[in-house]
């Protein structure tokens, strides 16, 4: 027992260490036994956990909770799904060579932790749009340790380095013509498949799939003159997109040398269909390629053709789209969530923001676009590219709308919409 007096107090006060925690009260008693056998009544309180300090549970340091639960629930959740499992595994695993981060208490992770993690990368030399993806990681865990009950308070809201450099490159019709010249070129004829590269870039760039749906189509997925995504990265990925007439032409013959497979580009793999690396060399012997027909169209050694992604071209395709559709089917046929993601993929190109300059100097005064303008003539149609119908393009019913992509979360197309895109 540890009872004692106050300097100029009458009353017995007692203090202990319970779990770790100093305790110490006054009894406002005189007597002292009578406060004795409060502090023990006290300690009996605590041990059968009546009042005071409950017992809390022990809050985990970052390392463990991802090893032991955020790890095996990515796994499961996550299985069906490589590019988004392989994305938390690596953000993990950046995350947790960070000592200071690892070895922390999931609750006494400050913003300066997460900074001096931030800093650490950039030190190494890693791009922000990278540190930005081992972050989305560490906030993801954050979310879950929360709603597990892993702790007790708030834990800091992890935010997102600026400056981070977006995909915008998008393929003007020289480029295009550059790279498909060297796609067909007689130097694919090195590999197995030298057609390979040229169908499958084709689709990207008239059907605007994600690379990734391009290369596990399966057979049952072309019909009726369309191509059907079942799944990808959201469940707004599912999907039908008709196709162009050389898409057609395209898979009607891989298709008719299939063979039996269920997939449309059959490849030796361990998921049985072509992968990013199926065209990796393709890919960099059609820029070469490239380069070379550029320099003897132009007489100069000192010009290249300049390098880009696969995925460039689903950009290129959303971008070409874009004036002649509503928002809601264009993110329709991106198979996007909503209409932030959709903006990311369309960059107003010179001759698209002339002629919209053009047709805004040609208004005489007032508010007339898309309106007025419409009927200000009456007999006459307005002249340059006109929107398409939503119900050529994707089954979507109503009218057309005025594309607007500035416009702020938007619904994106009607319920009815998605249940009559996979009716046969």
């Amino acid at each position: 027992m540890a009872v004692y007096k106050q300097p100029k107090s009458k009353y017995w006060w007692y203090k202990f260490t319970w779990n770790g925690e100093p305790i110490r009260q006054s009894t406002k008693q005189s007597n002292k036994r009578v406060a004795e056998q409060m502090e023990a009544a006290h300690r009996t309180a605590l041990a059968k956990g009546e009042v005071g300090i409950r017992d809390k549970k022990p809050v985990p340091v970052l390392k463990d909770f991802a090893e032991h639960d955020f790890l095996p629930f990515v796994r499961s959740t996550f299985s069906a799904k490589v590019k988004t499992l392989k994305y938390y595994e690596y953000g993990v695993k950046s995350l947790l060579a960070f000592e200071k981060l690892a070895g922390a208490r999931l609750d006494a992770i400050t913003t300066e932790t997460i900074g001096a993690f931030i800093a650490a990368r950039k030190e190494a030399g890693v791009q922000i749009s990278s540190i930005n993806r081992e972050l989305q990681s560490l906030r993801r865990m954050f979310h879950l340790a929360q709603e597990w009950g892993k702790v007790e308070k708030a834990l800091p809201t992890v935010r997102m380095v600026p400056g981070e450099n977006h995909r915008d490159r998008v393929l003007t019709a020289e480029e295009e013509a550059l790279y498909f010249s060297g796609a067909k070129s007689e130097a694919m004829h090195q590999h197995l498949d030298p057609n390979l590269l040229s169908d499958v870039t084709t689709i990207l760039l008239d059907c605007g799939l994600r690379p990734e749906e391009c290369f596990r189509l399966r057979t049952e997925n072309v019909r009726d003159g369309k191509i059907e995504i079942p799944y990808g990265k959201t469940d707004n990925a599912r999907r039908r997109i008709p196709m162009t007439p050389r898409v057609q032409a395209i898979l009607d013959m891989r298709l008719s040398k299939a063979a039996g497979s269920q997939w449309v580009f059959p490849a030796p793999t361990k998921s049985g269909h072509m992968e990013s690396s199926t065209l990796k060399k393709q890919h960099a012997k059609a820029i070469q390629e490239a380069t070379k027909i550029l320099r003897k169209q132009t007489g100069r050694d000192d010009v290249s053709f300049q390098g880009f992604e696969l995925y460039t071209l689903r950009h290129t395709c959303l971008t070409r789209w874009a004036p002649h559709m509503d928002p809601w089917t264009l993110a329709y046929l991106a198979g996007h969530r909503d209409m932030n993601i959709t903006k990311r993929y369309v960059h107003p190109q010179e001759q698209t923001i002339r002629a919209a300059m053009d047709r805004a100097r040609g208004v005489d005064r007032g508010h007339t676009f898309g309106h007025t303008a419409q009927n200000s003539t009456p007999g006459k149609t307005a002249s340059g590219p006109q929107p398409l119908d939503a119900e050529e393009v994707s089954g979507a019913p109503g009218e057309t709308r005025t594309p607007d992509l500035l416009v702020r979360s938007q619904p994106l197309y009607p319920p009815e919409l998605r249940a009559r895109g996979f009716q046969g």
